[in-house]
């Protein structure tokens, strides 16, 4: 693979708290040297980056890549081409497919498929109980030795509390973390958005902010007893975020993410039944944006993740209430996160990163193989981002094989210009030669 030379760019290193102007030279996959006006022999190809912040591969550890199963929304070749695009060069896929990730085999099969077809890192979070039923404990032990990098039943809850305190005893032992999807199934029956003004408006039921925090606030609870990491995937109530922030100030292993549709939009986006706002859990109201927003920049929410959730635009385009919760979001993340976060003033860029980087690398173990961090020695993953570009998303932006999203006509700022995944150019808008 050639050599590489990116050139007087803002380099943002979370491990190491490091931000500064500088040289990084990539040679055999690997950070050749990162310093000052470093040679420029033997690069084969001078990346200029005056202007850019060169950061470690960005991280994404929530992801829905359809595969197996539902190839006909998005693959793992689509999902990767769609996660470069975006800036991301590893992603974790979660087990909701058809099969379920809940044996060593199907994670064989992921991790063959992903060498094949995949152009960036792919990494499974294996299902904890069978099929994904909340019914019978998976072979936890063995899903971790096949390479989960966590575990969830995301798209479902473990509703049980006799079942979670299993989980809890059972993933401890592995040191990887248990992923909640937080929703109890009893309050939410037949609910297609947030309980509030607009889902009584429209005689939608509605889904009560309760049914997230209960789950929260009782598996904190059963976590006491094991230690074992316990991470809330996707928050969405401003009350969720309260019960984190004791848990975490009583030291407990807990921790948080938060995704780039509850960081800026309300319920209000359903309006006029539109199901490209329809999402799980439900979009809610400006008190819990900003209540995210105030974890994110307090440091109780340690991670962002996108829950990239493809569907078809014939599934889009049913009533209300039969379409399938989820958007796309690998392409657009991170000039919405900048939006809501670095543009407000919420955070800086330098700690935007640190949650699209070491936060996600650690919460699955990546971090023990160096990625998440730009050093000298490890692996030659790096996003080039442009800070100040401004661009239109649209359904030609985009790059994976499903095109739902609320945020087509949306004027943003930032943007992943180029991602390198093992020091191999996987997008590229710089416009700069090749060679």
């Amino acid at each position: 693979m050639p050599a590489l030379l990116i050139t007087q760019g803002r380099v943002i290193d979370s491990a190491s708290n490091s931000s500064k102007v500088a040289d990084v030279a990539i040679v055999d996959g690997l950070v050749a040297a990162i310093g000052r006006k470093l040679p420029r022999s033997p690069a084969q190809r001078v990346i200029e980056a005056d202007g850019l912040l060169v950061t470690p591969g960005l991280i994404d550890p929530h992801v829905h890549l359809r595969e197996p199963g539902g190839e006909h929304k998005e693959t793992l070749a689509t999902g990767s081409a769609a996660a470069v695009a975006g800036g991301f060069a590893t992603v974790c896929c979660m087990p909701n497919t058809s099969p379920a990730l809940d044996t060593p085999e199907v994670l064989g099969f992921i991790r063959d498929r992903a060498a094949g077809t995949a152009i960036c890192r792919v990494f499974p979070v294996a299902a904890v109980t069978r099929g994904r039923k909340g019914e019978e404990l998976c072979e936890i032990d063995l899903l971790a030795r096949a390479g989960a990098v966590g575990f969830s039943d995301d798209g479902d809850c473990v509703a049980s509390a006799g079942m979670m305190a299993r989980v809890f005893a059972a993933v401890a032992r592995t040191g990887l973390a248990f992923m909640q999807h937080c929703q109890e199934p009893t309050l939410t029956r037949g609910a297609s958005m947030h309980a509030g003004e607009v889902s009584t408006r429209l005689g939608l039921t509605g889904w009560p902010r309760v049914a997230e925090e209960i789950i929260i606030e009782r598996d904190v609870r059963l976590s006491r007893a094991s230690a074992c990491r316990y991470h809330v995937q996707h928050i969405s109530s401003g009350d969720s975020v309260e019960i984190v922030r004791r848990a975490r100030k009583e030291g407990l292993p807990v921790t948080a993410e938060a995704s780039p549709h509850h960081l800026l939009l309300t319920h209000d986006a359903c309006d006029g039944y539109n199901t490209l706002a329809k999402v799980n859990p439900p979009l809610r109201e400006s008190r819990d944006v900003a209540a995210i927003v105030k974890g994110v920049a307090d440091g109780t929410l340690t991670v962002l993740a996108t829950d990239h959730a493809p569907h078809t635009p014939d599934e889009k385009a049913l009533p209300f209430e039969e379409a399938p919760f989820g958007l796309v979001g690998l392409e657009t993340a991170l000039p919405l996160y900048a939006e809501a976060l670095v543009h407000s003033g919420a955070i800086s860029w330098e700690r935007l990163v640190r949650l699209m980087t070491l936060e996600p690398a650690r919460l699955c173990g990546l971090d023990k193989a160096g990625l998440g961090s730009l050093r000298v020695g490890g692996p030659a993953d790096v996003t080039l981002i442009d800070p100040d570009t401004r661009w239109t998303i649209s359904p030609d932006a985009l790059c994976g094989r499903s095109r739902n999203s609320p945020f087509f006509g949306r004027k943003v700022r930032g943007r992943a210009v180029l991602t390198l995944v093992g020091g191999v150019v996987r997008h590229d808008l710089t416009g700069q030669p090749v060679a």
